[in-house]
């Protein structure tokens, strides 16, 4: 079965969890808030509700549980033994945390749910929660139980252009460049694990590994990381995305 993937999207990392959560839990809240005076809340004697604004928006949200445990995790040969199982969690608790390395707050970096053909999901972490257990005689965890909450961002939502590694040009003037050009089809070269990714087919074709989601919506792609007996279709020309806006 295909591992839950979080795939960055302006460093096109990817993130395998170890395990695929027992369940998802999914949780809408409408775009709604209480009528208010300029004072306070507005209520009423005669009303058994409060008066609602409608806002729009709102907010959708996505809770993993995701289990790790060093024993179940697959080393490369001759590495050293894995004994601390936060060097397996610690990538995704990052995905969480707000400082961007250069003295100022950040956002967190936008990512895309994926699991096989039937989620991917563009949104930031939340929030993370560990729960850690099977502690050696040094104090070393062995197993964690780890919680992601996962807000949804629209796809028309850009990130900080300012961000390490951010394309030249924005994802929605990147798409409408590619829109009306000359495609050829591509063969990914390689299957598998040893196989070329989507970030690497961006970079050569599109000019910009982090357009690696334009890659995937030209082809119709459900899972940009399945591509195993795909054809792909990619700009004629890669320096389309780079060109002076028309």
């Amino acid at each position: 079965m295909e591992k839950v993937v979080l795939l960055i999207e302006h460093s096109a990392e990817y993130i395998r969890c170890l395990l695929n959560p027992e369940q998802l839990e999914m949780r809408r809240e409408a775009g709604l808030a209480a009528r208010r005076s300029s004072g306070a809340q507005l209520s009423g004697t005669g009303s058994s509700d409060d008066p609602l604004l409608y806002v729009g928006g709102g907010r959708t949200e996505f809770t993993l549980d995701l289990l790790f445990d060093v024993s179940l995790a697959v080393q490369e040969p001759n590495s050293p033994a894995l004994t601390d199982v936060r060097e397996l969690t610690r990538p995704l608790w990052d995905l969480a945390e707000n400082d961007d390395g250069r003295g100022r707050y950040g956002r967190p970096p936008i990512v895309y749910f994926l699991w096989g053909t039937s989620w991917n999901i563009r949104g930031v972490v939340a929030a993370a929660s560990e729960r850690l257990e099977h502690f050696s005689a040094d104090g070393k965890p062995r197993r964690s139980w780890l919680r992601l909450r996962l807000l949804r961002v629209a796809r028309n939502e850009q990130a900080d252009a300012s961000e390490p590694g951010a394309p030249p040009v924005p994802m929605d003037e990147a798409r409408r460049r590619l829109q009306d050009s000359e495609t050829r089809m591509y063969q990914p070269i390689g299957d598998g694990a040893g196989g070329e990714r989507p970030d690497q087919i961006a970079a050569q074709h599109l000019g910009h590994s982090a357009y690696w989601p334009l890659a995937a919506e030209m082809s119709g792609l459900d899972n940009p990381m399945q591509l195993v007996g795909k054809v792909l279709k990619v700009p004629v020309d890669p320096g389309i995305v780079r060109g002076a806006s028309s």
